[in-house]
């Protein structure tokens, strides 16, 4: 009956809503609904409030908590920017229909902010697409530049979701290009070497593959490091330019490099040799800005007909508030914000000081003999846990992130979920800069990752709240009202892209 049930819904509904291609089955989003629909009052989220030391702590999130308190001193010191505050309130006919391509400030504040991130050495116009967040605007691109079934080029490890925002609702394929820990995972000449064996594999089975484009993550999610610089990023677009496709950088982390300097794909677009229309950046204020809630994603390129069908295609996924049908609102308050030079030059520099405060992280791990990939970008680490597996193999390291997430009470991700399958297994991504304070305890996951390694076992001892010499010296902020001790976060299958 079942079965027969599926075949009649293949019948009545469309492709897309049939297909499999979301990737909900990845570890990375079972792991999501593990932690919100587990009846275990035990496997509940960890919450030092309500006594819940036993629960699971949030460690597979790429959120930027760091600097939410000088946000929120801004936004008090600022009360005309929002609508819905006395100040605010002159501006009300924002609530009006406004230019479903965006106001004109707010284009132009984000322009700047954009040129302020890659060290001013590059300038944007503000002909941006805006779209509701990066998830969209990744979407937005391969629906521009790829018919159903042509493919694209991602180095591995990439983000878990790229299955679901490059090819769920596109129909386009992704061609993985492998990178091994043994050179750190450095995309090297392996692009051209996967384009040319994709290209002869399918036409020695007479199929027809199309390789439109190469898209890259940098900084990259997972690793936490710049994988390309300037030499490296010429090489990758003369390579796409004589293949003449796409070259897609995705750089929504570029504000959370911080050393060295962060080197944009768009410094080598004033190189004369980049065939500039070929070249397409996507960014978010998700990250730098620590505000996934505001679903602002941008996406930038030069060729006309590009930004002429992503800008008819941005009515399908506005600018928003989440959940909340108000793009004006968020404009307008965000336009305010990234237009306060002086806020904008110290946010930038107290978050990078922040940011650096991982390698506290690091340390802590590495007493206990756990090792993490050198990083210097982005919100996570990239562990390397391959000392625990029984055996070398992705089944084992599905066996051990299931004790990590339902033992250990850690939700982290496993690297088969960022696709590292063509390497090697053993290796994890976990947050590593939440904020600090009664609700995340960064103190305590590490302290459970420590006792978990040492012991190669989990005993009682380990799930407390005894501090350790991981604390990071940030300012408190007001977290219950922000995330109720009793609600578990949205899951990413409808959250902001992380």
């Amino acid at each position: 009956m079942v079965s027969q049930s599926k075949n009649n819904q293949d019948q009545v509904l469309s492709k897309i809503a049939v297909n499999e291609e979301h990737g909900e089955d990845s570890s990375y989003f079972l792991g999501w609904k593990a932690y919100e629909k587990d009846q275990n009052p035990f496997f509940h989220p960890y919450h030092e409030i309500n006594q819940n030391s036993n629960g699971v702590i949030q460690m597979g999130l790429a959120e930027n908590q760091l600097c939410f308190d000088l946000i929120e001193e801004w936004i008090k010191r600022n009360p005309d920017a929002a609508i819905c505050t006395n100040d605010g309130i002159k501006s009300i006919f924002r609530a009006l229909f406004q230019d479903y391509h965006g106001l004109q400030e707010f284009r132009q504040a984000v322009a700047r902010f954009m040129e302020k991130t890659r060290g001013g050495r590059v300038r944007f116009d503000s002909n941006l697409v805006l779209t509701a967040g990066a998830t969209s605007a990744n979407e937005t691109i391969i629906f521009c530049t790829a018919n159903p079934g042509d493919a694209f080029l991602v180095p591995t490890p990439y983000y878990a979701a790229f299955d679901r925002d490059l090819k769920w609702r596109t129909g386009a394929e992704i061609l993985p290009i492998c990178h091994e820990s043994s050179n750190n995972f450095k995309i090297t000449s392996k692009a051209k070497e996967a384009y040319e064996n994709a290209q002869s594999k399918y036409k020695a089975k007479k199929l027809d593959l199309n390789v439109k484009g190469l898209l890259m993550t940098n900084p990259s999610n997972p690793l936490g490091t710049t994988t390309l610089d300037r030499d490296t990023l010429k090489k990758i677009s003369t390579f796409t330019n004589q293949k003449g496709i796409h070259l897609v950088c995705d750089e929504i982390y570029a504000a959370t490099v911080f050393s060295p300097k962060f080197v944009s794909i768009a410094d080598i677009l004033l190189d004369d040799h980049v065939n500039q229309d070929l070249v397409h950046i996507v960014y978010s204020l998700s990250k730098d800005l620590g505000l996934p809630g505001f679903r602002v994603g941008i996406v930038y390129s030069k060729d006309e007909m590009v930004v002429s069908a992503a800008t008819k295609m941005s009515s399908f996924g506005l600018v928003c508030f989440a959940n909340m049908d108000d793009s004006s609102q968020t404009q307008l308050m965000i336009a305010a914000l990234l237009s306060d030079k002086n806020f904008t030059e110290e946010f930038l520099i107290e978050s990078s000081d922040r940011l650096r405060k991982y390698e506290m992280i690091t340390e802590g791990l590495k007493s206990a003999g756990i090792n993490c990939l050198q990083g210097n970008a982005g919100l996570f680490v990239w562990m390397d846990l391959r000392q625990l597996l029984k055996d070398n193999t992705f089944d084992s390291e599905t066996e051990l992130w299931n004790a990590i997430l339902h033992e250990v009470k850690l939700n982290i991700s496993p690297g088969s979920s960022c696709h590292s399958e063509c390497s090697e297994p053993g290796w994890f991504r976990c947050f590593a800069n939440m904020d600090i304070d009664e609700t995340l305890d960064l103190d305590l996951g590490v302290k459970r990752l420590k006792d978990f390694a040492q012991r190669g076992r989990v005993d009682n001892s380990t799930m407390t709240t005894t501090k350790q010499p991981f604390k990071l010296p940030l300012k408190k902020t007001v977290r219950s009202n922000l995330r109720p001790a009793h609600s578990p976060m949205n899951s990413p299958l409808v959250r902001a892209r992380t």
